[in-house]
């Protein structure tokens, strides 16, 4: 139990995990009983297949989790909506199930309170990025943001001053970590830039935005097993 957690504090001020259960397969939520989660309710949300690698949870608008994850069985990007505010339930729905996409999965409300979430094309090597249609994210557009070489594993989404989603993630090609900023509140597109074009860096990228306003990343550093 807990590989892929994804922790976020839910309208009740307590904590909501989504994380995967390796001995089964499934996705399971754990809802926070006191503000030190001593102790904690979990709930199986989704076990068709094996489902829930690479969660991501985020509170939506409505004061409900929404969840982004892996379906390793089908190669699918799934999402979950919870039913209550301790998730005890979930309505699921595949968002992409073209090619093997999903994996490193990163979600966040965007600011038109509607799920945006960044993940990883394998089948084409591209990043990628799916805007929810509603609350419930039943249904999502989704986009390419890039496609040059092999991009868009290990990412994580922000949204800036600005209200654009702003995603870090790692160039397996060169080796290297970029950004890409949205250009609509969609991400219908998106400007790539390199932030750090040093030899063997951008793996296990975290992004947030800092009260100036600003982005700030943090990473890892191959040569010297370092923290950037």
């Amino acid at each position: 139990m807990g590989a892929f957690t994804s922790v976020d504090i839910g309208a009740d001020g307590r904590g909501l995990i989504s994380y995967y259960a390796d001995s089964n397969g499934d996705l399971k939520v754990a809802h926070c009983s006191n503000e030190h989660c001593s102790a904690a309710t979990v709930s199986t949300i989704d076990s068709n297949g094996d489902v829930g690698r690479y969660s991501s949870i985020a509170i939506g608008a409505d004061g409900l989790g929404l969840i982004s994850y892996y379906d390793n069985s089908g190669g699918d990007l799934r999402v979950a909506h919870c039913s209550n505010i301790t998730c005890t339930a979930a309505n699921t729905a595949t968002v992409d199930s073209t090619g093997n996409v999903g994996r490193f999965g990163s979600i966040t409300i965007g600011s038109d309170g509607l799920g945006l979430i960044s993940y990883y094309n394998q089948t084409s090597g591209d990043l990628m990025v799916a805007h929810c249609a509603n609350a419930a994210c039943a249904t999502a557009a989704t986009a390419t943001l890039d496609s040059a070489d092999d991009v868009g594993q290990y990412t994580s989404l922000s949204i800036g001053a600005d209200g654009l989603g702003l995603v870090a993630y790692y160039d397996a090609t060169h080796a290297v970590l970029k950004v890409a900023h949205c250009i609509d509140l969609a991400c219908s597109g998106a400007t790539a830039v390199t932030l750090d074009g040093a030899a063997n860096v951008g793996a296990y990228a975290a992004v947030t935005v800092g009260v100036d306003g600003l982005p700030l990343v943090s990473y890892f550093r191959d040569t010297g097993d370092s923290l950037m």
